[in-house]
């Protein structure tokens, strides 16, 4: 599947250098993620992972908005189905937001997250299920679940005391209330704030310097880093053996190893030239 192939009329993907920049193109909706959308988020991102040309991916979003959550219209259907089949219905809908969240999350390439205006609800855990955000002054971001007499289900209560601590992920989430960029920064929820006519061009120059590193050893270091917080240094240590393992039969060892080899071999002899002269 080429680029274009991979591109829907509710995803847009194009290629900047060695990074994918996907944009969440419903901006009439604020972004918000409907069923079709979601399906197409899935596709995109399974492309993304199989290219091996892509090093890295930025998500941002068409128009004035990131993402506004979840489609209002998609939970007036939710509500309307028969009684009895509301759960199921729910239960199916959660299993297919859950499967794009965690590919996002666990794609095997750096991920930065550009947001570039308000970023709600499932839009938020969107973001913040990237490796990396970075943010214009435009950005708003807000765990608005409660608001609508939700839980965060699209991997908030996951993510968010992992950047922030869990008193403060549970003030903002008990609130729903808007965070503006500045404190978003202060409190880690966010990593960087940029002006809004850069801010795809400054994450694709941040996304090209993290996926410049050998694609084996990046996808395994990231894979690991994302459980440590559940494992014990024992448990790290062994996925680490495993990994390395696998890290030395890896192309991009070898050609690293024989070139640093090279590359002494011919100093000494440039050295011991020298010291025949």
């Amino acid at each position: 599947m080429t680029t274009a192939q991979a591109e829907t009329d509710s995803i847009l993907l194009r290629m900047e250098g060695p990074v994918a920049v996907l944009t969440l193109n419903r901006p009439a909706a604020r972004n918000a993620i409907d069923d079709a959308m979601r399906g197409d988020l899935m596709a995109a991102l399974d492309h993304v992972a199989r290219t091996d040309a892509i090093k890295a991916l930025v998500i941002t979003g068409a128009g004035k908005g990131f993402c506004s959550g979840g489609d209002v219209k998609s939970m007036q259907a939710r509500l309307s189905v028969p009684p009895g089949e509301v759960a199921l219905n729910g239960w199916r809908r959660q299993q297919r937001t859950h499967h794009a969240i965690s590919m996002l999350h666990a794609l095997p390439k750096p991920t930065i997250a550009a947001v570039n205006g308000p970023a709600t609800g499932l839009g938020c855990d969107v973001a913040l299920c990237c490796d990396f955000i970075i943010a214009s002054e435009a950005a708003r971001f807000a765990m608005s679940y409660i608001l609508r007499g939700l839980i965060p289900d699209g991997g908030g209560m996951y993510f968010l005391p992992r950047r922030v601590g869990l008193a403060r992920a549970k003030e903002l989430i008990f609130t729903g209330r808007t965070v503006e960029p500045e404190e978003a920064l202060r409190l880690g929820m966010i990593d960087r704030v940029t002006d809004g006519e850069t801010l795809v061009a400054d994450a694709c120059a941040w996304a090209a310097e993290l996926g410049k590193g050998a694609p084996a050893a990046l996808a395994l270091s990231k894979s690991i880093l994302d459980q440590t917080f559940e494992l014990s240094v024992e448990q790290v240590f062994s996925m680490g053996s495993q990994a390395q393992a696998i890290c030395y039969s890896s192309r991009e060892h070898q050609e690293s190893v024989a070139s640093f080899l090279e590359d002494v071999a011919r100093r000494r002899a440039a050295k011991e030239k020298g010291a025949v002269a």
